[in-house]
């Protein structure tokens, strides 16, 4: 094939106009378009969000564009395209991709390698620190809630490491720490039998939904910007290092002006 010269590799991008990809499916993959048109149907409003029925659209079949689509329509045309394409599909591929010092290894912003050789460190972010000591062919990689550690030459099964976390019923094989939300994120800190402690941030005019817990009381401290809280039927205002508390069983909601986020 590589010889021939007359074969290219699917990157998987697509353009179409939206009537004539609507008339594919109907023809090519009904149950698909049949399963997405009631998910709308039975979705709801979230804010700014809208979440489409859930149950009815896992119920559509799960199978690639190509394959429904693609392979069988009779209208397309293929366009080449020279742009040092590479799909990362590994750590190692990373590795060979980033930017190596003379001893072949790769240390990111917040990494020190100290005597390594052809390996990669890759810390969770500029303010966590990691040091590799005497590492030979060591993928690094750390993030906020795990850590990986593996050869360069079993970067193509970190699939395994998943399935064993998966196995021990571990959320990280499936959750990352920071949940987004329509009004911006949430990350738990940290977290105990009777207590949890999770860092929010609101963008600026976004509104968290009242809601009431009859299991806990909750203290809410403002970090940087400003909130609006309601709890029950009084509004606070709070600034910088102010808090509130709210008992058991109150109705609690929190927005920001519109100008400036909030933590």
């Amino acid at each position: 094939m590589l010889a021939a010269g007359r074969y290219l590799w699917n990157s998987g991008m697509f353009l179409f106009r939206a009537r004539e990809i609507l008339a594919a499916f109907e023809t090519h993959a009904p149950e698909i378009v049949a399963a997405c048109r009631q998910a709308l149907t039975e979705g709801r409003e979230d804010l700014c969000f809208f979440r489409p029925g859930e149950s009815v659209y896992r119920s559509s079949p799960n199978i690639s564009f190509d394959y429904a689509v693609m392979e069988r329509a009779g209208q397309g045309m293929v366009v080449p395209l020279d742009c040092g394409w590479n799909d990362l599909g590994s750590w190692k591929t990373f590795w060979e991709k980033t930017r190596r010092g003379e001893d072949g290894t790769a240390a990111l912003a917040g990494a020190l390698a100290i005597d390594c050789r052809d390996s990669l460190l890759c810390p969770a972010g500029t303010e966590q620190r990691m040091v590799g000591l005497g590492l030979d062919n060591v993928i690094a990689v750390a993030m906020p809630d795990a850590v990986l550690v593996a050869s360069m030459d079993r970067a193509q099964d970190v699939r395994l490491a998943v399935e064993a976390l998966k196995a021990e019923g571990a959320p990280v094989a499936e959750e990352y720490p920071r949940v987004h939300r329509p009004w911006s994120w949430y990350e738990t800190l940290t977290a105990g039998p009777r207590f949890h402690v999770k860092r929010i941030m609101v963008k600026p005019g976004g509104r968290l939904s009242l809601q009431s817990h009859q299991h806990r009381a909750e203290n809410w401290v403002v970090v940087d910007g400003t909130a609006r809280v309601t709890i029950g039927e009084r509004v606070v205002d709070l600034g910088p290092d102010e808090s509130c508390y709210v008992p058991l069983g109150h109705a609690t909601g929190w927005r920001t002006p519109v100008r400036r986020s909030c933590t």
